[in-house]
């Protein structure tokens, strides 16, 4: 029997993909959004007034991707955007009734995708890799 593949980086990609289209396609069923809107209302409910700047660190991801982002659900009704009190070029976000209410729809999905997730790497396996993929996200090489 030949050993497993351990070209680690791109296992990741693989399997981040793989992740991303099955949840995607299972969040927008239930709650009509993606897993990166998903994500920003989660980071949204989790901080009420925080700012694209502050949303973007959060993500890992670029201002201008998130702007895009914010757009995109604020038209949507998700995001409600607001006048920074006091940095004129700022704003602060917070949910809408439907922000939250997509976050109910889309709870179940993502609470089953972690069960079936747990299921296939076991219990030890899922906290294992819970807990590698979380240094990995916060590693500064």
């Amino acid at each position: 029997m030949s050993e497993p593949d351990q070209r680690l980086y791109f296992l990741l990609q693989r399997a981040a993909h793989q992740l991303r289209t099955t949840v995607d396609r299972r969040c927008l069923a239930a709650a009509g959004v993606t897993t990166a809107q998903l994500g920003a209302l989660f980071a949204v409910q989790d901080q009420p007034g925080l700012t694209q700047q502050e949303l973007a660190r959060i993500l890992g991801l670029r201002e201008s991707a998130v702007t895009a982002l914010v757009g995109r659900l604020a038209t949507a009704g998700l995001l409600l955007k607001q006048a920074h009190p006091r940095e004129h070029r700022a704003v602060v976000l917070q949910l809408t009734d439907a922000g939250s209410a997509a976050l109910r729809a889309g709870q179940p999905e993502i609470d089953r995708l972690n069960a079936e997730l747990r299921a296939l790497l076991g219990d030890d396996g899922f906290v294992t890799t819970a807990g590698a993929l979380h240094r990995l996200a916060h590693w500064e090489a």
